[in-house]
């Protein structure tokens, strides 16, 4: 079985990766996207399953087509990888399957966004479509909080900021949820204890073990449907605990960090996500 990890840096996380693909007697291949260069229609991968772990976004998700291209597996796959990189597919995919989230609008100018957030009631979350470790989040308290953010982003931001992607604040217990999944089960998940209102713990969240209720086994499983077309994947889940509405699913990530999730929950994550792979590869080969 020859597998490969598509990474142009190795973190902790790959790390972790190779070790675990070695415990299971593969010596994991690092693949280095930077390096690649693949001729349309005759590219041709010499390996059986990729792992997509590259730290860009954008390069993971046009190196994932090129390998699905050549006939290869990928894990994540595209389809369910190109959801997950945008919130706004996101959101739609949980709409269209009933999966239990925060109220969201998508504005596309300005004077809509303002009407949204009014609609919404302050206070609103504003994110950007696509980025992660909580940056460029803004919770906006207050309709001359809102006409400054929005002016800063027509005027200092890309085309991609002038979408505007709006969600209601829910106020959460001082914590929310990252739940991981393999497939559609839920493995371990974790609580990200803050005092701020973001919680990642890129942004200095503390991981405690978070066990696995049914009810975070279902929504989790749902939610895993909903991005992938059905077979779920390797997937990182976040949770809110709203007061009135019990949990809703706030984001799905597709190459999830798990280096602070693996000692406070006593679940070996690589190890599953490497068995996973070798079992999706096993199903082409």
């Amino acid at each position: 079985m020859r597998v490969g990890i598509l990474c142009s840096r190795v973190r902790v996380e790959e790390k972790l990766l190779f070790d675990a693909f070695e415990a299971l007697g593969i010596a994991a291949e690092r693949l280095d996207e930077r390096e690649i260069a693949a001729r349309v229609g005759r590219y041709q991968p010499e390996v059986d399953v990729l792992l997509e772990r590259s730290v860009s976004t954008s390069a993971g998700l046009v190196a994932v087509q090129l390998f699905e291209a050549g006939g290869i597996p990928t894990i994540n796959s595209y389809a369910t990888s190109s959801v997950c990189a945008d919130k706004i597919r996101t959101s739609l995919a949980l709409a269209v399957a009933g999966v239990p989230q925060p109220e969201t609008e998508i504005a596309f100018s300005p004077e809509a966004a303002l009407e949204s957030i009014e609609r919404l009631g302050y206070p609103v979350v504003m994110k950007p479509p696509t980025g992660s470790w909580g940056r460029l989040l803004a919770r906006i308290n207050d309709r001359d909080a809102a006409e400054a953010i929005i002016e800063h982003k027509e005027t200092l931001g890309g085309v991609n900021h002038h979408i505007y992607y709006l969600q209601e604040y829910v106020a959460k217990p001082g914590r929310d949820i990252r739940a991981f999944v393999i497939g559609t089960d839920a493995i371990c998940a974790i609580y990200r204890n803050s005092p701020h209102w973001i919680t990642n713990t890129a942004r200095g969240g503390q991981a405690a073990n978070c066990p696995i209720t049914d009810d975070i086994a279902d929504i989790c499983a749902r939610a895993a449907r909903a991005v992938s077309g059905g077979q779920g994947g390797v997937l990182a889940i976040d949770l809110l605990e709203a007061p009135d509405r019990g949990l809703l699913v706030c984001e799905v990530n597709h190459t999830m960090e798990f280096r602070n999730s693996i000692a406070p929950t006593g679940v070996n994550i690589p190890e599953r996500v490497a068995q996973y792979t070798l079992a999706v590869a096993g199903e082409r080969v």
